[in-house]
């Protein structure tokens, strides 16, 4: 025994993890071979996992699910209609495949995306396989993701596909089974790339002498395709929004390739020329990978009910002016019945077998492939020919015939007879298990594997692992995420050390710029009030605070001050009675679903300081007491607050977006100070109330050395209406929004300001002229309303 492994039972003390799982009725699948050993691949994970002991190995494991929480990555899950958003699931241990079997899934795979690629071009194009008798007619012509008005239309890139996944299972013999093909509108490719990061945060240095080869590459090839085909370099994300279930990943991705992400209310078709709507005005996009269902894009010539797409967009792509990642009606390819005709297909289009079988399936439109299905009806897995989800998965149309009652049974018998055009039958699949680590041991779970192929300028490449699902249970129905499946890592080695590829630009290539104003307007409006919210819960955690903090020292509640600011927070929305109060709660969950619709344009740091911000607060709600105990409370969660706008301020590229950000952040703070000024300046203000207002506006100690100490209510006014130099004053936020605004595209041309930034001007210059004494409360009042009228400005000349 050498030195290592002496290490390795001195540390373990305990069953190797591999003699553990071997106590378990069944085999690891994946990691044994056909001879009952661990498989040459697998071998340096089981021994290094080994080394580090179940109390390390949950430690490591334990930081890997942290860092899935503190970036955020999540999925929706839909619990009856209502979607809710869930962690990411992930299953520590990768998925090992070795080099040489990851070639033979890449041949396969290649061969299928260039077959499925002659399929649709056919079928949208001289319908020759219905013809030829390769394809029934009724498949098509029957087929909800048919779509008839894009029939002639041929793709401006010159191709139908660019990205396809494909879902893979492994056969008793070892051999690798497509299950399903995926060219709508493919998900997780990004969910991929977090995933590796994750588990190589855990296992960062089994990773490095590993040779696993790196994801970077593939996503770059496509990157650069995508830009190569973009007449006017401008290359969208088009996403449903951020109910969609993978939202995160098309935030994800947008940000990680330096993409736009869209929704369909971004866009306008403006003489079949698809244009973006900007900060700067409409302007040009020619490439769109779309992430939603086909048939949403277009309510004008599809479905006439869909919220989330863009009038006209079907004409735009029958134009040639725009190019659709996947073309519109690519989805039919997903179609649970194709399945039974890609052999035929492949061997009539290619002279070839299919490199990677399809699931055994039989459509019950034939005769004799009917007849076969109801013979082995019994062990059959019986369902909708126009499904497009895996037959495992589906659990409210697909059947296995031995399982139903004896009515059902001979209901569906006579279904499969009477219209059997509408079913197929597949076999039942029983698919290889990989190892999950549960409870201190790797119990087998089972698998299927999502491989993701893109269209480079060198033709078809294939992502270098994907992400493998693997079931909660040992029941096959499991693997799907909306039934608890997880997702694990997907290591592809080598024998030799693989080259490090990363997204970043290489020597000599040319550098683009994108323009400041190639902002969209729907994510500048999201950015102006996520700026907003972050100020209106600052003020109203400053005013909680000063009341709270007098409440503790004074036993009367029913002192004049006390009153006076229970009644400006009531005018507010702000039940001060109540130390976590809803209206605060509320405003932290609006600035949440703000910044949640631009995900792609906030850092990961900042999210996690919001998220925190909120989580913190409704752990606060439910504990928290009145007085000195909420006083407490409101400073942990201004300083979380602080700590949010440190980072967006410090951190955020001074770009348009960053602009449209500090431009909320300025009107909200000048707007709140105005009404609180004007409130605690007020005649008849109780007493206490000017030294309430220097606590909420910061400026206790700036008063105290500017002005002496018997200085009158001007000297509030002077302060917090009039100093340019103090950060808290009105007419601070002013000069800021005027400067902003001035920067913003449009702000200044040829001389000529814009109306929101003349309004700042005149609303600066005003103040630049006015006296304190000459400041009354109704001219502090409607200062803040001025402010508020600036908003309407901005909305006029951007978001309109």
């Amino acid at each position: 025994m050498d030195k290592r492994n002496q290490r390795q039972v001195r540390k373990r003390g305990a069953p190797s993890l591999v003699a553990d799982y071997k106590l378990l009725p069944g085999v690891p699948d994946e990691m044994l071979d056909a001879a009952g050993q661990i498989r040459p691949s697998w071998a340096p994970l089981i021994s290094a996992l080994d080394e580090l002991g179940h109390e390390e190995l949950g430690g490591r494991f334990e930081r890997a699910d942290q860092y899935l929480r503190d970036a955020g990555v999540y999925y929706r899950k839909y619990d009856g209609a209502e979607g809710k958003e869930r962690a990411w699931p992930l299953a520590h241990v990768p998925l090992i495949l070795d080099e040489s079997e990851w070639l033979t899934i890449t041949h396969g795979l290649t061969q299928r995306a260039e077959l499925l690629e002659t399929i649709v071009a056919d079928i949208y194009g001289t319908n020759t396989l219905v013809q030829r008798g390769l394809l029934p007619p009724e498949l098509i012509a029957r087929n909800d993701e048919f779509l008839r008005p894009m029939v002639g239309v041929r793709p401006a890139s010159g191709h139908f596909l660019h990205f396809c996944a494909f879902e893979l299972g492994r056969g008793p013999d070892g051999g690798w089974w497509v299950l399903g093909d995926r060219t709508q509108a493919p998900s997780g490719a990004g969910f991929a790339v977090e995933n590796r990061v994750a588990t190589t945060r855990a296992l960062s240095d089994i990773y490095g002498e590993m040779h696993v080869h790196r994801l970077a590459g593939f996503f770059r090839g496509f990157r650069d395709a995508l830009t190569g085909i973009a007449t006017d370099g401008r290359v969208g994300i088009l996403t449903p929004g951020q109910h969609n279930e993978t939202y995160f990943e098309h935030a994800y991705i947008a940000r990680y390739l330096g993409f736009t992400l869209l929704e369909g209310e971004d866009l306008v078709v403006d003489n079949s020329q698809v244009m973006v709507r900007t900060v700067s005005g409409l302007q040009p996009i020619s490439v769109l990978w779309r992430r939603m269902d086909a048939s949403f894009v277009d309510p004008l010539e599809l479905r006439y009910d869909s919220h989330i797409g863009t009038p006209g967009l079907t004409e735009a792509l029958r134009q040639g002016t725009i190019s659709m990642v996947n073309a519109l009606g690519t989805g039919i390819l997903e179609t649970r019945a194709f399945s039974a005709f890609m052999p035929n297909l492949c061997r009539a289009l290619t002279g070839r077998e299919l490199e990677l079988p399809s699931i055994a399936t039989w459509w019950c439109g034939g005769a004799a492939e009917r007849q076969h299905v109801i013979d082995n009806f019994d062990t059959m897995m019986v369902g909708s020919a126009f499904a497009t989800g895996l037959a495992i998965e589906d659990q409210r149309g697909t059947v296995v015939g031995g399982a139903l009652p004896e009515a059902e049974r001979q209901a569906l018998r006579a279904r499969l007879e009477a219209e059997g055009g509408r079913f197929v039958g597949q076999e039942q699949v029983q698919l290889s298990t990989a190892p999950v680590y549960v409870g201190g041991k790797l119990e087998p779970r089972p698998m299927t594997l999502r491989v993701y192929a893109a269209r480079t300028r060198d033709g078809w490449t294939v992502m270098p692992g994907g992400f493998a699902r693997v079931g909660s249970t040992q029941d096959s129905t499991a693997i799907a995420m909306q039934r608890g499946g997880q997702a694990a890592d997907v290591w592809v080695v080598s024998k030799q050390p693989v080259e490090r590829v990363t997204l970043l630009p290489t020597e000599g290539e040319k550098l683009v710029r994108m323009s400041s104003g190639s902002l969209p307007s729907r994510a500048a409006d999201n950015l102006i009030w996520l700026g907003r919210y972050a100020e209106r819960c600052e003020a109203m955690v400053r005013i909680l605070r000063a009341y709270n903090a007098r409440l503790a020292e004074i036993s009367n509640t029913d002192q004049a001050i006390l009153k006076d600011t229970r009644a400006y927070l009531d005018g507010i929305g702000v039940d001060a009675e109540v130390p976590l109060p809803p209206g605060l709660l509320a405003a932290i969950d609006s600035a949440v679903h703000s910044a949640s619709q631009i995900r792609d344009r906030f850092s990961p740091d900042g999210w996690l300081a919001l998220t925190d911000l909120r989580k913190t607060a409704r752990s606060f709600s439910q504990r928290v007491l009145p007085g000195d105990d909420a006083t407490r409370a409101m400073t942990v969660l201004l300083r979380k607050l602080a700590g949010f706008s440190g980072l967006v301020h410090e951190n955020m590229y001074r770009f348009a977006g960053w602009r449209f950000l500090e431009i909320g952040r300025r009107l909200e703070r000048g707007i709140q100070i105005a009404h609180s000024v004007a409130w605690c300046t007020r005649k008849g203000a109780p007493e206490g109330a000017l030294d309430l207002l220097l606590e909420v506006g910061d400026s206790v100690m700036t008063h105290r050395r500017r002005y002496a100490v018997s200085a009158g209510v001007n000297s509030y006014v002077d302060l917090l209406v009039l100093d340019p130099l103090n950060p808290r004053s009105v007419r601070f936020q002013i000069a800021e929004l005027y400067q902003q605004l001035e920067q913003l595209p449009g702000g200044l041309e040829d001389g000529h300001l814009s109306m929101a930034a003349k309004a700042a001007l005149t609303l600066d210059t005003e103040l630049r002229v006015t006296e304190p004494e000459d400041m009354t409360t109704s001219k502090i009042n409607r200062l803040g309303i001025e402010i508020g009228n600036l908003a309407g400005l901005i909305a006029d000349a951007y978001f309109v």
